[in-house]
């Protein structure tokens, strides 16, 4: 017996429900919500695709380190480290760590246990970032002919050509840091900038970031350019988690020097005579200091004397005097709770404020951030 129709509350009769193939009630546009057809065609299309997702995974970025006979092992596995630790931190798409030599095998660092090398000099054609450390070896390693010359060919290809320590020299002798900027351990900078005039040598940043290049001065600051390499490509957030696992600061002080400033300054001044001169202010920094009371010390002629110091020392007497008081302060801020305006005081300084501003010419932080970040009595 046919059952009578169903109206609904218009009087019309729905649309009767149509099956699949399989026996299935497909419900009709009446039946559903938007949101369930919505669900219904993206679960119809998802069917219809491969079992491959729709977008392949990001391939982990080579990070390739060349080793050569004599290289510092520090230079080599501090960098690697921080890579590695990235990678145990959860970095996307993350790093594949290799060694390449010029051969394959052993490879003997200047101190320590030597390297076994699965990989030679085609490997730098598929690097993301190479990285050459220094090392007694390095002058040797500059004179190989084939080496220099697969490094010059595969640069270009490279996003990212980094030295640590005085791997300079050997990425210098390929000439693709001809009329970039750079640095290299403080002992060698002389050196660098004598034997690879066009190169524009800095002896006092940490690390220096020239285009695709990226050089950082002696031993344990290659650790300090590799963490800035992760934030490059991780963020800051990651590669402070590094720098925790390393339990080293993520970032020292913008312009902060490779070694100790009254050191630097004395053994400059010694080559002019004043070395005296240099060791009397910093051991009176609080005094004020005039050109002509320097002058006179010194037994010249004021216009002779800030002549033939800025030749000497390689900047002016007023900058230099800064540059002592600078770094006493930062002794005081570093190991004493003095308030500001006493580290100020005894520096020399005029007041708070002056120190405040040397700070930032200087240094491009604060006198309070150096305490905050390097301060050891919390």
């Amino acid at each position: 017996m046919n059952q009578p129709l169903r109206r609904d509350a218009r009087g019309s009769v729905p649309p009767k429900p149509s099956r699949d193939q399989r026996g299935g009630v497909l419900l009709t546009s009446a039946q559903t919500s938007p949101c369930e057809q919505w669900w219904s065609l993206l679960s119809s299309s998802m069917a219809r695709t491969t079992k491959r997702p729709p977008f392949a995974p990001i391939a982990p970025k080579r990070v390739v380190f060349l080793a050569y006979e004599g290289h510092q092992p520090l230079d080599l596995v501090g960098p690697l480290q921080v890579f590695a630790l990235a990678n145990r931190e959860g970095a996307a798409p993350g790093y594949e760590i290799i060694v390449a030599a010029m051969q394959r095998g052993r490879v003997d660092a200047s101190a320590g246990p030597s390297l076994v090398v699965d990989h030679g000099l085609e490997a730098l054609g598929s690097a993301d970032t190479l990285v050459i450390p220094g090392g007694p070896g390095v002058e040797a390693a500059a004179r190989e002919r084939q080496l220099v010359q697969a490094l010059r060919r595969t640069a270009g290809s490279i996003r990212r050509v980094c030295t640590v320590c005085t791997g300079s020299f050997l990425l210098a002798e390929t000439g693709l840091l001809s009329g970039k900027r750079a640095t290299t351990h403080w002992r060698s900078c002389a050196d660098l900038a004598a034997k690879y005039p066009d190169i524009e040598v800095l002896s006092d940043p940490i690390f220096v970031h020239d285009g695709g290049f990226w050089t950082s001065a002696g031993v344990t600051a290659g650790i300090d350019m590799a963490l800035a390499l992760v934030e490059d490509d991780c963020g800051q957030a990651m590669a402070a988690r590094v720098a925790r696992d390393l339990v080293v600061y993520l970032r020292r002080p913008g312009g902060q020097a490779q070694f100790s400033e009254p050191l630097a300054l004395q053994q400059r001044s010694n080559q002019g005579d004043y070395g005296k001169l240099i060791e009397l202010v910093e051991s009176t920094l609080n005094r004020s200091w005039s050109i002509d009371e320097l002058a006179k010390t010194a037994g010249q002629s004021p216009r002779t004397f800030q002549r033939r110091f800025t030749e000497a020392v390689g900047r002016s007497p007023a900058v230099a005097i800064e540059t002592l008081r600078i770094s006493r302060a930062r002794l005081m801020l570093e190991t004493t709770r003095a308030p500001l305006t006493v580290v100020a005081s005894r520096c020399g300084f005029g007041s708070q404020e002056q120190m405040r501003r040397a700070f930032h010419r200087q240094l491009g932080v604060t006198p309070g951030w150096i305490r905050e970040h390097f301060g050891k009595l919390g």
